[in-house]
């Protein structure tokens, strides 16, 4: 059986002054998505890589509109890897007449195009709800807050009880103050 020979579409930017440590990051999140999610993906992706594989993203699409007359929003990001570039070592000043090394990274992006029908990705495999422990029943309390609630509600009376019970008068404060303003009358006479 021969197999039919499927179109792939490449664009690759080289010498992309980004670390690749941090491209990866960004590129992981666009592998095995159709065109029009890694280009939502990447609009709201905060990251400065995001912005070089997006125009990345538009070489290819255009890449594979022009050359292939493929429709850009049928395709899938087969493939999309990062490798590193040369680094440029630059130095630094330091304290005490010291120096100390810079390492300016770059990379290279690379992806890959497919038509959406002969897309065979590869992404890392969900976990589906069968495979996940089952969640703990919730614990009944509502027998013990009704139990709360009604003593509650006893102590209520009770407090309202001991509070009419006892009034505080009011006229044991004046006669504290009246001592007072008399000590202060005998002063000046």
């Amino acid at each position: 059986m021969s197999t039919p020979e499927t179109q792939e579409v490449r664009a690759a930017a080289k010498w992309v002054r980004i670390t690749p440590r941090k491209a990866r990051l960004v590129v992981e999140h666009i592998r095995g998505r159709t065109v029009p999610e890694a280009r939502t993906v990447l609009a709201f992706t905060e990251r400065a890589a995001a912005r070089e594989i997006e125009k990345l993203l538009k070489s290819a699409v255009a890449n594979a509109e022009a050359n292939h007359n493929l429709i850009g929003d049928d395709l899938v990001v087969k493939a999309a890897f990062v490798d590193e570039g040369p680094t440029i070592k630059r130095w630094r000043a330091r304290a005490r007449g010291r120096a100390v090394r810079v390492r300016k990274r770059m990379c290279h992006i690379t992806l890959t195009l497919v038509p959406s029908t002969t897309a065979t990705v590869t992404r890392a495999p969900q976990e589906t709800p069968a495979e996940e422990k089952p969640k703990r029943a919730p614990r009944k309390k509502a027998a013990p807050k009704a139990k709360a609630a009604q003593t509650k509600a006893e102590e209520k009376p009770k407090a309202e009880a001991k509070s009419k019970a006892k009034p505080k008068p009011k006229a044991t404060a004046a006669k504290k103050k009246a001592p007072a303003k008399q000590k202060s009358e005998e002063k000046e006479s």
